[in-house]
């Protein structure tokens, strides 16, 4: 009975300790997944692509630039202003203003193409990769979508020692990137989605 208890004992400390182990390596923590979130909280600019949708009612969708006075032009309703608002914000002021014309609309605001702050929204790899490059960001992006339109790594890189740096309003905080294990092994656990702004660098081995 005091062997089973023991052992019990033994395995119930093992894992606190490896829970706390893995709560302090701060390079196997995955960052926070902003991507959506930074779309949905980004502030439309002049000259963004923006694509309005109704559901059911198609001939009501468009997809138009942001004019210079900061409004799109909807169907039925006419001149939403857009610049400086959410995508969120400008279907709800769309969606209240069709419903005198159509009931219970749903409305869906979608950036297609970020060009009013094209260096803030862009994603950047650096390092020990065929060519580094400043990409725009698109929505569902990940690290090895950027990793290949740098023309993927070469043959000096330490890919596994790969990092993600992402600016918080507090700091800047980095997540290790295993990209060797997610091009030659098929393991994704790190392929993380990206946000506007993210830089990834390669590091050269060590000769």
């Amino acid at each position: 009975m005091n062997r089973t208890f023991a052992g019990l004992l033994a395995v119930v400390l093992a894992l606190l300790l490896a829970g706390c182990a893995s709560g302090n390596a701060g390079s196997k923590t995955a960052p926070p997944q902003q991507a959506s979130t930074a779309v949905e909280n980004y502030q439309i600019g002049v000259d963004d692509i923006v694509q309005v949708s109704v559901w059911r009612n198609p001939e009501l969708g468009i997809t138009v630039p942001v004019r210079p006075d900061g409004m799109i032009s909807v169907p039925l309703v006419g001149d939403i202003a857009a610049a400086g608002r959410s995508p969120a914000e400008v279907a709800q002021d769309i969606q209240g203003k069709l419903s005198a014309f159509v009931r219970d609309p749903q409305v869906a605001v979608i950036l297609t193409e970020l060009r009013s702050h094209e260096y803030l929204s862009r994603v950047r790899v650096t390092g020990a990769v065929r060519q580094p490059v400043s990409i725009p960001y698109r929505p569902g992006m990940t690290v090895l979508d950027a990793v290949l339109a740098a023309g993927g790594v070469t043959e000096f890189a330490a890919p596994d020692r790969s990092n993600l740096y992402r600016k918080t309003p507090n700091a800047t905080q980095s997540y290790a990137v295993r990209l060797d294990r997610i091009l030659n092994r098929g393991d994704l656990s790190t392929n993380f989605t990206v946000a506007p702004g993210d830089v990834i660098t390669v590091p050269e081995r060590v000769l």
